[in-house]
């Protein structure tokens, strides 16, 4: 599938997958009506076999989209709970360094607003368009480098501080997993299977004898329609940061509201 699609306004793509399918009915019902109908003695039996042919290449058309279907949505799920995850374990984070004495708070907490700040101003618009952003790696070093700065002196700081590392870790290990989701996608064998499925499920439906060729036209096109439609599902859930359907970063909005605005430094 063209990764130009998936930059395409839903709308958009939605109407191009149909237009295709629709152009490539009309035309393949058109010369099949014209030059191999007429080559064929095609009797009533003959239409009953066609048609539970028909039935059996929808069948397994149907199964398959439908799988592809409902594995996309739920890899999307999963994202969005990647998303939360990095989300809650910022928002953990910020807390826990409040316990820090000034300027080591400050300079903690600025480097994590700074860090939310840059993820939803700009690395996710990055991501809605296919980049990967980078500079969230220059956050987190400034955030490592001043946390292993410093240097607990009482025993409640040190008990402090481990826990610090470990939250810092698990925030690092989130934003890893979204990271890594920013490849996902279909692999190109099966949107081949998609795209020749569907050509293939359309053309099963030329090979019968209707009298009326606008009625004909007509329930080809709507079945060219309903499978476009499913197939820019497919589309639409994807590629979990493209799109009108991406997944948005509220979470980290409000986490930047609800804590990081309201919490004093220390």
């Amino acid at each position: 599938m063209p990764d130009t699609l998936f930059h395409l306004p839903l709308p958009v793509a939605c109407g191009l997958v149909i237009a295709c399918l629709c152009a490539y009915s009309l035309v393949g019902l058109v010369i099949t009506r014209r030059f191999v109908l007429p080559r064929l003695r095609v009797s009533g039996e003959d239409s009953e076999f066609s048609g539970a042919m028909v039935q059996a290449v929808m069948v397994f058309y149907g199964l398959a989209v439908a799988l592809v279907a409902v594995s996309v949505w739920e890899t999307h799920s999963e994202v969005s709970d990647v998303v939360s995850l990095e989300a809650s374990r910022l928002g953990c984070l910020y807390r826990d360094v409040g316990g820090y004495p000034e300027p080591v708070c400050t300079e903690l907490r600025g480097e994590l607003r700074g860090y939310t700040d840059y993820l939803i101003e700009e690395a996710w618009p990055q991501q809605r368009n296919g980049v990967h952003p980078t500079r969230g790696i220059e956050w987190m070093s400034r955030f490592q480098t001043t946390l292993l700065a410093v240097e607990p002196d009482t025993e409640a700081l040190k008990i402090l501080h481990a826990e610090v590392l470990r939250a810092y870790n698990h925030m690092l290990e989130a934003r890893r997993l979204r990271m890594d989701a920013m490849l996902v996608k279909l692999p190109n064998a099966l949107w081949f299977v998609i795209s020749f499925g569907a050509c293939i499920s359309l053309a099963s439906t030329f090979l019968f004898k209707v009298h009326d060729i606008r009625l004909h036209a007509a329930q080809v096109l709507l079945l060219a329609v309903f499978v476009g439609l499913v197939i820019t599902l497919i589309v639409a859930f994807d590629r979990p940061f493209h799109g009108e359907l991406g997944i948005d970063p509220d979470a980290y909005g409000f986490i930047r509201e609800q804590l990081m605005t309201t919490t004093p430094a220390s």
